[in-house]
Formats: C-alpha cells, sequence, structure tokens
C-alpha cells in the first residue's frame, strides 16, 4: 500500500514538474518571440535609412539627417557617465566597507528610493531648479545631471553588491601587510569586483540611453550640433527622435525615428562589447601585478 502511495505522489510530483516546466518554455518563448519581432522590426525599417547624409547631416524640421542627435546623445551620456561614475562607485565602496549597518540600511533605502522615482519627476525637478531657479535654461548640463540622478543608484548598488562578494578580509590583509587604503582597495578588492562595477555602468549607460523625458525638461532639443557651451544651449537626441517623429504624418519623419532606434540599439550592442573587453583586461591574470 505505502508503494503504490508513494509511486502515486512520485507520478502527481512529475506531472507537476513537467506542467511547470512547459509554461516556463512558453513564457520564454513568448518573450524571445516578442524581442526578436521588436528587433527585427527596428532593424529592417531602421537600416533603409543608413546613408552617409544620416551622419554628416543635421535635422531640419522633420527631415534631414541625425548629426546633431547622435553627437549629443553621446555628450549628454558622456557627462552624465562622469557625474554619476565617481560618486556612485565611492559611494557603493562606502556602503560595502566603511559604513555602519544602519548607515548602510538607510543608504540603501535612499538608493531604492531614488531607483523607484519615476523619470519625468526627475526631469520635472531639473526643469524647476537648473533650468528656471538657477537660470541655466536648456542645457546639455542640466540634461547630464538629470541622467546622472537618475542611473546613480544602479551603480551604487551593483558596486556595492560587486564588493560585498569580495571577501573582507582580504581587505583587512592587505592593510596588515602594510598597503595603503588606497592601494589595498585598488587591487585587492576593485579589481575582482570590476566586472560586476562595469556591469553597473553598463545597465546605468543603458538606462540613460532609452530616456526621453528628463531631458525634454532639461536638454530641450536643438537642430544643431552640440557645443562646450554647457548653460543656456539646447542640445539634440535620439530619443527625441524616435519619440516625436513617430508622431508625424510623414514618411520622411517616420524614417528618422527607425533610423535613430537601430542607432539606440546599436549603441547598446557597442558598450556591451567594450565591457566584455574590459572586464576580460581585469580578470587576467597576466594583467595582475605581482
Amino acid at each position: 500500500m505505502a508503494t503504490v502511495l508513494h509511486k502515486g505522489r512520485s507520478a502527481r510530483r512529475s506531472i507537476q514538474s513537467g506542467v511547470l516546466w512547459g509554461v516556463s518554455i512558453l513564457a520564454l518563448l513568448l518573450v524571445l518571440f516578442l524581442v526578436v519581432d521588436i528587433l527585427w522590426l527596428v532593424v529592417v525599417k531602421g537600416a533603409a535609412g543608413l546613408h552617409v547624409t544620416t551622419f554628416s547631416t543635421d535635422t531640419t524640421g522633420i527631415a534631414g539627417g541625425l548629426q546633431n542627435a547622435i553627437l549629443g546623445t553621446l555628450q549628454l551620456i558622456l557627462f552624465s557617465a562622469l557625474i554619476a561614475g565617481p560618486i556612485g562607485i565611492l559611494g557603493g565602496a562606502y556602503m560595502a566597507l566603511f559604513a555602519g549597518a544602519r548607515s548602510a540600511r538607510i543608504l540603501r533605502f535612499v538608493s531604492d528610493v531614488m531607483a523607484g522615482v519615476p523619470s519625468i519627476v526627475i526631469g520635472y525637478f531639473g526643469y524647476t531648479v537648473m533650468v528656471e531657479h538657477w537660470g541655466w535654461g536648456f542645457s546639455s548640463l542640466a540634461g547630464a545631471i538629470s541622467l546622472a540622478m537618475l542611473t546613480l543608484p544602479y551603480i551604487v548598488r551593483t558596486t556595492e553588491s560587486s564588493l560585498r562578494q569580495v571577501p573582507k578580509s582580504y581587505y583587512e590583509g592587505a592593510l596588515a601587510l602594510g598597503l595603503s587604503p588606497t592601494t589595498a582597495l585598488r587591487t585587492v578588492l576593485f579589481r575582482p569586483a570590476l566586472p560586476g562595477i562595469l556591469t553597473g555602468m553598463l545597465l546605468a549607460v543603458s538606462i540613460g540611453l532609452g530616456e526621453t523625458a528628463p531631458l525634454i525638461y532639461t536638454a530641450g532639443w536643438s537642430n544643431f550640433n552640440p557645443t562646450m557651451q554647457l548653460f543656456k544651449n539646447p542640445v539634440g537626441y535620439l530619443t527625441y527622435v524616435v519619440w516625436t517623429y513617430l508622431n508625424e504624418p510623414y514618411d520622411a519623419a517616420h524614417q528618422l525615428a527607425y533610423t535613430a532606434a537601430l542607432l539606440l540599439v546599436l549603441l547598446v550592442l557597442c558598450l556591451h562589447i567594450v565591457v566584455r573587453v574590459l572586464q576580460r583586461q581585469g580578470t587576467d591574470p597576466s594583467q595582475t601585478r605581482s
């Protein structure tokens, strides 16, 4: 009797396991289908607009090229990474190594709250404070700071998580052997944690590449190439083209929007490749100092 009951339970568990596996596989296939369908649409329609003039001319109304939007996007992403990167990495290192348990919980809570703030709220805050109150006007610096505020929590949390995976005893042992705190952090902790930190930076940059709302309120829009004038100087960016030009009733505008979307996808792909190369260099034993 016990053997029959055991076989019955085993059969039910096998059926339940098979059903769960089947549902999981179907869900995975559905997600893959949607992703491939979107990418195929963007690639097919966007590739038709990849011409030399796309990269060599600026937008003129709802036509022209995308040179100003491409350069403006790169400028905004670079400035935001230069602002959020050092602050986020140092903040994550402080939370992982030096902050007390209570301080770390408070900082972690603040970081989670910042990560959950809608991007349009950050954009409106940037507009109210930087554009209006401080008198910066629509500018690349205001847009970059807004993107930095948006991406900072992800850099902080991934840095903290990556450093916590390295035993703290390594850092203490390095100090006991006479290494300075800076050298110990750089060689003993940051080197093995580098892949995770770079992944966090990639995630932050990818999020920044896809944002439109905070930039509309802070960076504005310009049909001209960006300059190094950081104040009262609007700048163009690719997400504005995607968001705005698709709503226009003209084929030329739709073509620019799909091409801009394709360029954003290619930029994210390039970032992944660069990070993979940096990860290999950071974990290559031949690059490690004795």
